[in-house]
């Protein structure tokens, strides 16, 4: 499937699991007591191992037909329930993670695992999230972690240039992993009559984020740091490059933009102004791109042939997308099979 004879890296998938999946966090919440992760476990109630391994099959086969290689699977950001309990959270995040793992398992060729961390907003920093993390990297082989900008959904977190971070920000600097910053829920009372409203948190949280990143001191203090914004930013800048609301400062090397979005002029705009060096491909296939365009009869996160019909993009700059860059920010991506059976063979035929 590779695109020009190069691999698709998408840095942006979320875990897929049957319906009965979910009866774990019903069950925590309605008895307010955290439980034990049963995944891979005989007994019990909830999903099958036969039931997950349809759904995961349903992933493949979903990124197959969008020309994807290798995807990094994280959680899904508005299941994340940020408001939980604080005593049901960690509980709730271990379960989460070992779907992650399990549908990794399954498909350890196309896939590498991205944590859910255990944020809780009113902690004094994220010290409470290093443990789960830890496993995640050293016992889970992960590759990177989701950050919630406002996890509770209240925006009492801490801005993510707020040294409230600092202790996860030094961890994965250390660990040389990305942290991927994704929105999750909002219990904004204004929000209540817009469908899916979750969306709009991800717009409004991940654009507050990368303007309190680019204008702090984060990557001064975590110069190795690698964070990744989701859905292109949120929402673009609508200064000029030389404005001073715009951080006049060279993040090339730590703040990135993935590539979901899915309308095409907004696409278009987000990697002109973000620049072909920090966009990263990403699509949440399967997500919330599966509107059709009534252009080409394709979903919306099909989004190989839409970087293909860009003509102000190079060849060279989508290979920079599509797979480069992805490696740069994401090396853990050439863990998954498929990367490394594409490397034997590139090594057989070299002269």
């Amino acid at each position: 499937m590779a695109y020009k004879d190069t691999l698709v890296l998408d840095v942006h998938g979320h875990v897929s699991a049957p319906p009965a999946a979910y009866y774990m966090a019903v069950a925590m919440l309605g008895s307010n007591q955290p439980m034990p992760s049963n995944i891979g476990k005989q007994g019990g109630k909830g999903a099958t191992e036969e039931e997950f391994r349809k759904a995961a099959q349903v992933h493949v086969d979903y990124i197959d037909a969008r020309n994807i290689d290798v995807q990094v699977l994280g959680p899904r950001p508005y299941l994340q329930f940020g408001w939980m309990e604080p005593h049901i959270t960690p509980g709730w995040t271990r379960y989460v993670n070992d779907m992650i793992a399990q549908q990794v398992s399954f498909h350890p060729d196309r896939f590498v695992g991205a944590a859910q961390l255990p944020m809780i907003a009113g902690e004094p920093d994220t010290k409470h999230v290093l443990a789960e993390l830890d496993r995640c990297v050293n016992e889970l082989g992960f590759v990177a972690a989701y950050v919630s900008p406002d996890v509770s959904g209240t925006r009492q977190q801490p801005g993510m240039d707020s040294r409230w971070f600092d202790d996860l920000y030094a961890a994965a600097q250390d660990y040389d992993i990305p942290l991927i910053v994704h929105g999750t829920n909002t219990l904004d009372p204004r929000f209540r009559d817009v469908p899916m409203n979750y969306q709009l948190a991800f717009l409004t949280e991940q654009y507050l984020a990368g303007q309190f990143l680019s204008h702090g001191d984060v990557f001064e203090r975590f110069p190795r740091l690698r964070i990744i914004i989701c859905h292109c930013g949120g929402a673009l800048d609508r200064f000029i490059s030389t404005d001073q609301h715009i951080a006049q400062k060279d993040l090339s090397e730590n703040l990135f933009y993935d590539s979901c979005g899915y309308d095409l002029n907004f696409l278009e705009a987000a990697i002109k102004q973000r620049g072909v060096p920090r966009m990263v491909f990403g699509t949440e296939a399967p997500g919330s791109g599966g509107a059709v365009r009534p252009e080409t009869g394709r979903t919306s996160d099909d989004l190989v042939p839409v970087l293909d019909s860009f003509g102000f993009l190079s060849d060279e700059d989508r290979t920079r997308i599509l797979h480069d860059n992805p490696l740069k920010v994401v090396p853990g991506m050439a863990r998954a099979g498929r990367y490394q059976a594409f490397l034997e063979g590139a090594a057989a035929v070299a002269p």
